[in-house]
C-alpha cells in the first residue's frame, strides 16, 4: 500500500472510523507479529502484546502528529508492550518453567529456532531491518540507540545466524 493511502486511512481512523482502523491493523499485522515473536519468542505472549498494541493505538491515535509515521509509532508501542511482558514474566520464570506448545507451521518453527540462537539484543534490530524494511536511522530512533550501535548489532546478529546455520550443517541438521 502506498504511503498516501496509509496516510488517508490514518486520518480516517483518527476521526474514529473503525473500518479504516481495522484496515490499518490488518495491513501491518504480519509485521507486528514478527516483531513481537523476535522479542518475546513465545506465541501466547506475542498475541498479548499485539492485542495490547491494537488497543493502545486505537485509544491514542489522536496523539499521532504525522500520519506518515504511523507504522513507526505503532511499532514503538508494540516494542514497549513486549518489554512490559518480559518484565512481568521475569517474576514467574523463577517460579516454574513452562514449555511452549507447538502451534506454528514448519517455517515459523525454523525461524524461531534461528532467532533463538541470536543474542536478544541483536534480534529486534535484525527483524526491524530485514523483515520490516525500516531504515537503520528509524530503528535507532525507535529504540533510542545510536545509529552505529544498530549497525553493529545487525552485523553481529548476522554473524550469529551464520554460525547457527554452519553448526546445523555440520551436525547434519540442515535447515
Amino acid at each position: 500500500m502506498k504511503s498516501s493511502e496509509t496516510r488517508f486511512l490514518v486520518k480516517k481512523a483518527q476521526r474514529h472510523d473503525k473500518d479504516a482502523f481495522t484496515g490499518l491493523m490488518q495491513l501491518y499485522m504480519k509485521d507486528m507479529y514478527r516483531t513481537a515473536i523476535a522479542i518475546l519468542m513465545n506465541e501466547d505472549d506475542a498475541a498479548d502484546a499485539l492485542q495490547d498494541t491494537i488497543l493502545t493505538c486505537w485509544e491514542k491515535l489522536d496523539t499521532l502528529k504525522k500520519p506518515e509515521f504511523f507504522k513507526t509509532w505503532m511499532t514503538r508501542i508494540l516494542i514497549n508492550h513486549c518489554y512490559d511482558i518480559i518484565r512481568d514474566n521475569a517474576v514467574y520464570q523463577n517460579i516454574e518453567f513452562c514449555e511452549e506448545s507447538s502451534k506454528c507451521d514448519e517455517y515459523n518453527l525454523e525461524l524461531k529456532e534461528a532467532y533463538a540462537s541470536v543474542d536478544e539484543r541483536y534480534r529486534l534490530p535484525m527483524e526491524l531491518y530485514y523483515s520490516q524494511g525500516f531504515r537503520i536511522r528509524e530503528i535507532a530512533e525507535m529504540l533510542s540507540i545510536p545509529v552505529n550501535t544498530i549497525k553493529t548489532r545487525i552485523s553481529r546478529g548476522r554473524k550469529q545466524l551464520k554460525e547457527y546455520y554452519r553448526d546445523c550443517q555440520e551436525s547434519g541438521n540442515v535447515k
